[in-house]
């Protein structure tokens, strides 16, 4: 599972990029972290979605939520995730594989902006999203009803991809379970020209939930989302190689993909712009 860059060295590396589209402002420190002073301020939660493309493959990772979600829950949805994904020169209506890391509103809820592709997910965030855990508001409050059914209708229509841990859905790109935010959130490991890099999702919303060992409030289970902190920290060549779910250091570390694109899309697959050590 730990394939090591010398063994690497004859794939094709992936570009990799994330898209802003949306933000959370005017949130506290306890609304960031278990255990932080509820008078202090936090920082906002951006939301992107993040895409891993090389000459003959493109993967989009996750989809973002959908404006009736953003204005329901009182997010800033900046632009739609699909008009981030074609400004990179990407047609969603041409897109055929999209990775889900888990079903929540933000990550999972504009499943229509890619007619054609397929749907990868973890078999225990299905069941999760579906079963009866959704009995209990506080579980089910960061999923929209709405994206679920359609997910459902895409299972139905054989549009979806089923995983169970560990899969490899390329030489150079693999998904893990780690669970802990949601019952089956995954995370993607991507090999590039700087060599391995996680896309973390929400395993670690920010990069101080993961390197101070903070969980985020919004969890299923605290104690796989600490041992997913290890997991992501084993999985990428060092700590500069993780990439948060929503930390808008992300966007201030790794450079615009064009002066076009500045604040929108950043890469990925080169050093940040910053040591985090």
């Amino acid at each position: 599972m730990t394939t090591s860059s010398h063994a690497m060295s004859g794939i094709e590396p992936f570009e990799l990029f994330a898209i802003r589209y949306g933000e959370h402002t005017g949130r506290r420190a306890s609304d960031n972290f278990i255990g932080a002073d509820v008078h202090e301020a936090g920082r906002n939660l951006d939301y992107f979605v993040w895409v891993a493309r090389r000459s003959d493959k493109v993967f989009v990772i996750d989809t973002g939520f959908n404006p009736t979600s953003a204005a329901q829950r009182g997010r800033t949805m900046l632009r739609l995730p699909a008009d981030g994904v074609r400004a990179l020169g990407i047609d969603p209506a041409e897109v055929d594989q999209v990775i889900l890391s888990h079903l929540h509103h933000d990550h999972a809820g504009s499943l229509g902006a890619f007619p054609r592709a397929c749907f990868h997910v973890q078999d225990a965030e299905a069941a999760y999203a579906t079963g009866r855990c959704m009995c209990h508001g506080y579980l089910r409050h960061p999923f929209d009803v709405e994206d679920v059914v359609g997910f459902v209708r895409n299972v139905y229509a054989d549009r979806v991809a089923f995983h169970d841990g560990f899969s490899e859905l390329a030489p150079g790109l693999t998904l893990h379970k780690v669970g802990g935010h949601s019952a089956g959130l995954q995370i993607v490991r991507v090999w590039t020209k700087r060599g391995w890099v996680v896309v973390a999702s929400d395993a670690t919303h920010y990069y101080d939930n993961m390197l101070r060992g903070l969980p985020f409030p919004a969890v299923y289970n605290v104690g796989d989302m600490m041992e997913g902190f290890r997991t992501v920290q084993a999985l990428a060549d060092s700590s500069d190689h993780i990439i948060p779910g929503h930390d808008p250091l992300v966007m201030a570390l790794y450079p615009p993909v064009s002066r076009e694109l500045d604040g929108i899309a950043v890469r990925l697959d080169v050093a940040p712009r910053v040591d985090r050590g």
